[in-house]
């Protein structure tokens, strides 16, 4: 889930810059120091939008730059456990598909896609199934619900989103208009 939120943080104006200690200067501090970040409290900081107030400046003992503390207005992408998402399949590997929901990637055990088998086919980077000829393959669209989190604030590449796309209204998009369709077919006869 998207959100805005006020924050506060503490950036380091280098010495070059100390004699323009504006809210422009500490923006793009900010966002250099702490977009694509993940943190567990607020998710990824997708893009510092405006600063509010810039603290009084401490030196500290052998840094060559001044520490200010800023309050900020930023844009996160928190994902919730049991959160309903949309997303676009960027890769299909054996065990799945990695899913691109907002600026992470989810998996998409293969287990947890369809009730069918569901076949690798590396040639043409798909998962597909004998039994009804769907196919999930790289740039199609999913709704999917998500079942597991662990963020590693260290290394935010090494976390991790489990999704899951067997429940009644999630899949691939085009299985769900399918659906729908032969329901208001039979409904209508």
């Amino acid at each position: 889930m998207y959100k805005r939120v006020r924050l506060k943080d503490t950036v380091e104006v280098p010495p070059e810059e100390l004699g323009d200690v504006s809210p422009g200067l500490v923006k793009r501090l900010l966002q250099d120091k702490l977009e694509g970040r993940m943190d567990e409290e607020v998710g990824s900081v997708v893009s510092v939008t405006e600063v509010h107030d810039i603290g009084e400046g401490a030196v500290l003992p052998n840094r060559p730059g001044v520490y200010y503390e800023a309050e900020f207005d930023a844009v996160t992408f928190d994902p919730q456990m049991q959160e309903v998402v949309d997303g676009t399949v960027v890769e299909v590997v054996e065990f799945g598909a990695f899913v691109g929901i907002g600026p992470v990637d989810g998996l998409l055990h293969v287990s947890q896609i369809s009730d069918e088998y569901l076949a690798f086919d590396g040639e043409n980077q798909q998962l597909s199934s004998n039994e009804s000829d769907r196919t999930l393959g790289v740039d199609d669209a999913v709704r999917t619900r998500i079942v597991t989190k662990s963020i590693d604030e260290r290394n935010p590449r090494d976390s991790k989103i489990g999704l899951t796309a067997k429940q009644p209204g999630l899949g691939k998009h085009q299985w769900l208009e399918e659906e729908r369709e032969k329901r208001e077919a039979t409904a209508g006869e």
